[in-house]
């Protein structure tokens, strides 16, 4: 299995347009010896010609041209066999919009990510320019699908609708999901929870049976933003596990055997993004990583 990251950060990436907070004033300055992040995405093949896409930022197209691997060979061509939703989150969805140019496209989401993203949505019409131009498969937490020479699991993931759809319909588990991605052939498989309030008993058992994990790094702690002055919600709102302290994912994930571990969805504020911080010791003695732009993993 080839894993490549197109994106490692959270909505608004690294720097965010509109932050002055320390990280985003000191990256932007030279001062911070950690690259620009683009918004999460993730691509996966099973052979390195077929390619699953792990969510659709709204950065895709600045993504795929920046791996060779997902560029066109033909005139009209593109080795994207599908893209995969977590959830409804605009970082995850909006990039289907800009794959508008008369090309079908096969999208795994489940009913309610489905609805989200369609119903009632205008811009949806750019991607009906002619019939079948999307295919959608539904993902149903608990069940696998085949697509591209790989199996698809969703695990339902504590989460929340997006915040453009909270309060129109009532909570469900396909509002946001994890994956687990086993190549067969190899007989590996990749966790991937970029979206996480907690660690459910099934998302623990996804993670002790993978060669690789992705896990929600989003904020280090709870309050992160209110101490920093740039809002009001503390992670739990915004159904974010943090990453450290009492109960955050360093310590709630302690013990898996994962080889490659790594943290995505990483917001501007978090301090583990300062290599020389102590916060980025603690994810590093813990056997963890932050995810980047353009690395990659072969299981």
């Amino acid at each position: 299995m080839h894993i490549r990251v197109l994106g490692a950060a959270a909505g608004g990436g690294f720097p965010q347009w509109n932050c002055g907070c320390p990280n985003c004033r000191d990256q932007r300055a030279g001062r911070l010896d950690a690259p620009a992040l683009t918004q999460e995405c993730v691509a996966v093949s099973a052979d390195g010609n077929d390619w699953l896409l792990l969510n659709a930022s709204p950065e895709i197209r600045t993504q795929v041209e920046a791996f060779p691997a997902l560029h066109p060979r033909a005139a009209r061509h593109s080795p994207i066999a599908a893209i995969v939703l977590t959830n409804g989150d605009l970082d995850h969805c909006l990039g289907l919009l800009s794959l508008r140019e008369s090309h079908p496209i096969t999208v795994l989401a489940t009913a309610e990510v489905r609805r989200g993203f369609t119903a009632g949505n205008v811009l949806y019409r750019t991607l009906e320019r002619f019939p079948g131009q999307v295919t959608w498969r539904a993902l149903v937490p608990n069940a696998t699908l085949e697509c591209a020479e790989l199996a698809i699991e969703a695990v339902a993931a504590p989460g929340k609708a997006p915040i453009h759809l909270e309060g129109a319909a009532p909570p469900a588990a396909g509002d946001n999901i994890g994956l687990v991605i086993h190549d067969r052939r190899s007989d590996k498989r990749l966790a991937y929870f970029s979206a996480a309030a907690a660690v459910s008993p099934a998302m623990r058992t996804a993670m002790a049976r993978a060669d690789c994990v992705f896990f929600d790094g989003t904020f280090w702690s709870e309050d992160e933003l209110v101490v920093l002055g740039l809002g009001s919600k503390r992670a739990a709102e915004m159904a974010h596990l943090p990453v450290g302290g009492p109960g955050g994912s360093l310590e709630a994930l302690a013990g898996l055997k994962a080889r490659h571990r790594y943290y995505i969805h990483i917001n501007n504020t978090n301090p583990a993004l300062r290599p020389d911080s102590k916060e980025r010791q603690q994810v590093r003695a813990a056997g963890w990583e932050l995810a980047r732009d353009g690395m990659e993993i072969r299981l």
